[in-house]
């Protein structure tokens, strides 16, 4: 028979106590719903349609205001939230954050909200039939002036309610593909059989078909988001268009969301595009001959179909799931833009590149207008099974393209700013940070 200590039954109690207060402040500190490793998440959409006609965005040549509207433009939210971290990723109907726009919101934002710099995603979906953002007083048109500072305070409300509508959720990822998208980079001839790289379609070249969803669901199964990335422009409207649209990413995104539901927030990215263009690309207008499918209606619905079946394919999720994030503006090597030749003396590029997961998923945001062929080579040097390669991302750098493109020249590398080593830097720097993670 065990004998116990006079003692026992004192110290036993104190124990227990000591238990009991424990549980009590772990319960205080973690509600039901906040428990402790456990994701939670939010989602909101607002809309960010211009009032006013607008100058827009994407091509030179166009100088006329926008006529009208074809579809709204919006700009949609996913936040998280784990053991404190954050992660805000953003994503708007808009060209990018060109003329030094994405300093100043993603400051607000962060000010806002008291993030870290590491934990905010600013992006856009690169509609070229969009308006123009602006802080220029003396050379930005008033009504673009006047958009870009309402954007500010759009962005704080959507997050604002994002956050309120946080709650414990599970996440899952599926992976499927689409010929939407279509190398651009055509090699023609010209009567003397002088070759050169023209804007076109060059359907042998290299192209990311690869369709990335993922699934945020709350604990009851309800679908708050279904975020997507895919590698294209989103130009099948030409500078000849003034009406305003999502074109073919914006289009995909409303798709989605009507056939999911209106309380499913559906998020698009656009993938590692600089030399990838939409199958039909550049076109003048939106055309309603009877029985004729408006090209950018048919290529977005073609491409939220695809999303909705990886969507609806998508069988195993998983509650929590750590955040870890991080940001670096990396000074690379460049070159005058407007030319393909080498000045040894071009001081560095400077671009942006952040990194987070999520869980067991990765998300590689580049503030440039990368070719496929870099968001490629990242995705397959991942340590991640699945990375969300996001471009148009805290940044404007322009476009950057990989090294042996240097030798054939093109209108992306002629336009840039980074001399031809800068890919393969921003490759490697960018997977570093991932093995980090």
């Amino acid at each position: 028979m065990m004998t116990r200590s006079p003692g026992w039954a004192k110290h036993t109690c104190a124990f227990f106590k000591t238990c009991a207060v424990g549980l009590l402040l772990t319960a205080l500190i973690w509600p039901p719903g906040r428990a402790k490793g456990a994701l939670r998440a939010g989602a909101a959409k607002i809309d960010i349609t211009p009032e006013k006609p607008v100058r827009m965005a994407g091509y030179a040549g166009r100088k006329g205001l926008s006529q009208g509207v074809h579809d709204p433009l919006s700009a949609r939210a996913v936040t998280f939230e784990n053991n404190g971290k954050r992660l805000v990723i953003v994503s708007t109907d808009l060209i990018g954050f060109y003329g030094g726009t994405a300093e100043p919101l993603r400051e607000a934002i962060i000010h806002e909200f008291k993030l870290k710099p590491s934990e905010l995603f600013l992006t856009a979906i690169h509609t070229h039939s969009g308006p123009s953002l602006t802080l220029d007083e003396e050379k930005g048109h008033e009504s673009n002036l006047e958009y870009t500072v309402s954007l500010k305070s759009r962005l704080i409300d959507l997050l604002r309610q994002a956050f309120k509508n946080m709650a414990a959720v599970q996440t899952g990822v599926g992976v499927g593909h689409s010929p939407v998208g279509a190398n651009r980079r055509e090699l023609t001839f010209d009567n003397k059989a002088n070759s050169s790289i023209r804007l076109g379609r060059n359907p042998y070249g290299p192209t990311d078909k690869e369709v990335l969803v993922m699934k945020v669901a709350e604990s009851d199964g309800r679908t708050i988001a279904a975020l997507f990335d895919y590698a294209t422009h989103a130009t099948c409207l030409g500078g000849k268009n003034y009406v305003i649209s999502g074109d073919v990413l914006g289009l995909a995104e409303q798709f989605v969301e009507k056939i999911l539901g209106n309380d499913v927030i559906a998020p698009a990215f656009a993938g590692a595009s600089g030399n990838i263009d939409p199958w039909f690309r550049v076109l003048p207008a939106f055309n309603n001959e009877p029985g004729w499918i408006p090209e950018p209606v048919l290529l977005g619905t073609l491409l939220g179909e695809e999303v909705v079946h990886v969507f609806r394919d998508i069988g195993e999720v998983s509650g929590g799931g750590e955040i870890e994030s991080a940001y670096v503006t990396l000074e690379l090597p460049g070159k005058p833009r407007g030319e393909a030749k080498i000045d040894e003396t071009s001081p560095p590029t400077p671009l942006n590149v952040i990194v987070a997961r999520v869980g067991s998923v990765a998300f590689v945001g580049i503030g440039a207008e990368v070719l496929t062929e870099i968001g490629m080579a990242i995705k397959a040097a991942s340590p991640f099974e699945h990375t969300f390669v996001i471009t148009h991302c805290n940044g404007a750098a322009g476009y950057l393209a990989p090294e042996h493109l240097h030798v054939e020249g093109g209108y992306e590398i002629r336009s840039n700013a980074f001399a031809p080593q800068a890919a393969e830097l921003l490759v490697k720097k960018a997977v570093q940070m991932l093995h980090d993670l």
